[in-house]
């Protein structure tokens, strides 16, 4: 299977929080949209230090991060940060590094969303068709 990407908007989730009383209008959400390399191995949202800039994402706390090739360093994390795709959301935080040159869709925004890679269409779809998102 090859590298598949998806298209997501990324949004403050501050922001949203706000406009969500009335206090500002929707245009005034800090956000935009990429093309984000889904990664399963991944646990979570990584994004880089000009995205978390330019969403205005707050430092949360610094934790110990494994990357691909086993090495490990201290990494902030920023949030709370609103993944959308298509019609469904989730809010996570995400995983700085600073000098990324990709977005990365984790398995826990994945998950939330009920998304998957389909491995022959090879994109990302609806874990359990497009209507139903949460089982319970």
């Amino acid at each position: 299977m090859s590298i598949v990407y998806t298209k997501i908007t990324l949004k403050n989730g501050d922001d949203v929080g706000i406009v969500a009383t009335g206090a500002v209008k929707d245009h005034k959400i800090r956000q935009t949209t990429v093309n984000a390399m889904v990664d399963t191995g991944a646990s979570s949202l990584v994004i880089n230090e000009a995205t978390r800039n330019k969403l205005g994402l707050r430092i949360l706390e610094t934790r110990t991060g494994t990357l691909a090739d086993g090495s490990k360093a201290e990494y902030n994390i920023a949030g709370p940060i609103e993944v959308n795709w298509k019609t469904r959301r989730t809010t996570c935080d995400a995983i700085v590094l600073p000098n990324a040159d990709k977005i990365l869709l984790g398995a826990i925004p994945l998950e939330a969303m009920d998304l998957m890679v389909h491995p022959k269409k090879e994109e990302v779809v609806g874990a359990h068709g497009d209507e139903e998102i949460y089982r319970v």
